[in-house]
């Protein structure tokens, strides 16, 4: 690997390890939707192999959202099936070269991104209103 590779892949590492996780979780979505766009152009494209590369890295996301689940949370069984609803119709696309589970899995995906980016939204005003609030403490003496 040559030394600017290298260097880039470093700096993409520290910011992925420096993002706040919300940030994160959004990246996570945006690439999985990306990769869906790039497997629905190449299997109409019939290049199979980028296809298939392309609903791999999807999967792999996937499995990385099901990995970060905090199972002591009902909501978090809900969100683990959904995931693994969403993997097993991107082996079914995979394996037959079918856009249609992908146009899918694409829109859960953004319903999810679209649901997870209004609490993030709503917690930075909620915090953005706790840290404006004036406080009771006086200089007076």
């Amino acid at each position: 690997m040559n030394a600017s590779l290298q260097a880039y892949n470093t700096y993409k590492k520290a910011k992925v390890e420096t993002v706040a996780p919300g940030k994160l979780l959004l990246m996570l979505y945006d690439g999985a939707v990306k990769n869906i766009i790039n497997a629905q152009k190449e299997i109409e494209d019939k290049d199979y192999n980028k296809a298939h590369q392309s609903i791999i890295k999807t999967q792999d996301i996937i499995v990385e959202l099901m990995s970060t689940l905090n199972m002591d949370y009902e909501i978090s069984n809900n969100l683990f099936s959904l995931y693994e609803y969403m993997r097993n119709q991107l082996v079914e696309a995979n394996i037959n070269k079918d856009v249609k589970p992908l146009e899918e899995v694409k829109g859960l995906l953004s319903e999810l991104r679209g649901a997870w980016q209004e609490a993030i939204n709503a917690t930075n005003s909620a915090s953005a209103s706790n840290n404006a609030q004036p406080s009771n403490l006086s200089i007076k003496g």
